[in-house]
């Protein structure tokens, strides 16, 4: 939460995303686990490419600090980031919803115990934290006074893999639980435990 190096909170994220692997299959859920390792794989490459670009462009620095509005000279890549950075948070329809709100539901559905399940709503909570962060550091936050050229947008090499990767992080989440999951999963839960993920 209090990192500036872009690539440092990319790859913080990764493992609190494989806690949430660990989690899963401490509750008994091989296959979640490893529907979630898919869709956060693709999510993640795209994440690390759009580092890519941003650090490229704002002149090989990856300190956050210094970014700023780089929307305005970034737009593809902000809103390629932007869903990547959603799909982690687990918004809905995007590839990390699919295998992380299972996650979450099957966990609320068999009773682990209040502590657990509020610990692993507090580390849901925490994702959101540190993506906003970004996200408003990065693109919407006052300009911090480094360099950037826009013109890595107009590189084909640097963002048609982008632009790819966005796509398979729309379509993954479905389609790989279409293949994994063929027969639907009933889940029962109360409301406000149903909402809980979401909020």
């Amino acid at each position: 939460i209090f990192e500036y190096d872009l690539k440092k909170i990319i790859a913080l994220s990764t493992l609190s995303q494989l806690g949430m692997m660990m989690f899963s299959i401490s509750l008994g859920l091989y296959e979640l686990a490893f529907f979630h390792l898919l869709t956060h794989a693709l999510f993640k490459a795209l994440l690390f490419l759009c580092a890519g670009v941003l650090i490229h462009g704002a002149g090989n620095t990856q300190d956050i600090r210094s970014f700023g509005g780089l929307s305005l000279n970034f737009p593809l890549v902000t809103v390629c980031m932007n869903l990547a950075n959603l799909s982690l948070c687990g918004v809905p329809f995007l590839a990390g919803f699919y295998s992380k709100d299972l996650i979450v539901e099957l966990a609320c559905q068999y009773s682990w115990g209040i502590f657990i399940l509020l610990m692993m709503f507090i580390c849901l909570s925490l994702t959101v934290l540190y993506s906003v962060r970004l996200t408003y550091l990065s693109f919407v936050g006052p300009y911090g006074g480094g360099t950037s050229i826009s013109v890595c947008e107009s590189d084909y090499s640097l963002v048609g893999p982008v632009v790819i990767l966005s796509f398979t992080s729309l379509v993954s989440g479905p389609i790989l639980s279409w293949l994994n999951f063929p027969a639907p999963v009933l889940i029962f839960l109360p409301a406000f435990l149903k909402w809980g993920a979401l909020f």
